[in-house]
């Protein structure tokens, strides 16, 4: 095993191990808020190693073919991703995706949502548009993408256990970008099973590969 592996399996083994049953079961991400300054040090610290061996160093050149498919968070430091563990009312962040479609150049984010009780589910969606960063002074596209959002979902699939298609999406609205500046978003780590990147804001974001052969999408059709 060599020390790229390693890092990798250290890193991923670490949050794992961060996460309660209840976050295990419904694959919800972790934050740092969640954790201990010292813990966060060390995710910050083994990601910083991970990132110097970069398989790709040229990603978004080289491997942008990796990026296609559907990808799970497993923990970051994102001001949207510590948001959503401060729901009310008995709500918990579920699974968050990501799913990207290199076709279309285009990709959206799906947080599922769950009452503790199973009250209630349902799921936050954004829908963007992306495409790679020109640098006139770098011969070669790097790691960098700009993000133009599109639209935000709101849904509701069930209340009381039974299925509600008429909310699933009870609202859509325009998702709002930045104003004055481009959203971008840095690859800095990239292969096969696992992917790191960076927010313009610094959000960290560790993500792995979905094995699940389908979109996690519940709606039939959205449009960017």
């Amino acid at each position: 095993m060599d020390d790229r592996t390693k890092l990798k399996e250290e890193l991923l083994t670490q949050i794992e191990q961060l996460k309660t049953p209840t976050d295990i079961k419904l694959g919800s991400p972790i934050t740092d808020i969640q954790l201990e300054d010292k813990i966060c040090q060390d995710i910050d610290g083994l990601t910083q190693k991970l990132e110097a061996k970069n398989p790709h160093l040229f990603p978004l050149c080289y491997a942008i073919h990796l990026l296609d498919g559907v990808w799970h968070l497993q923990y970051s430091t994102s001001r949207e991703i510590r948001s959503l563990t401060k729901l009310k009312y008995g709500l918990k962040v579920g699974a968050v995706y990501q799913v990207i479609d290199l076709k279309t150049q285009s990709f959206f984010n799906q947080a599922f949502v769950k009452h503790r009780l199973g009250l209630i589910s349902g799921y936050v969606l954004v829908t963007a548009t992306f495409e790679v960063a020109k640098d006139n002074y770098a011969p070669l596209p790097d790691k960098r993408l700009n993000i133009d959002f599109k639209k935000r979902y709101l849904a509701i699939e069930t209340i009381g256990g039974l299925s509600t298609p008429q909310l699933n999406p009870f609202k859509i609205v325009p998702a709002r970008n930045p104003r004055g500046r481009v959203p971008i978003f840095d690859i800095t780590y990239l292969d096969e099973t696992l992917r790191i990147g960076r927010g313009g804001d610094g959000g960290l974001y560790i993500l792995s590969k979905s094995e699940t052969p389908f979109y996690p999408l519940p709606v039939k059709t959205i449009t960017y």
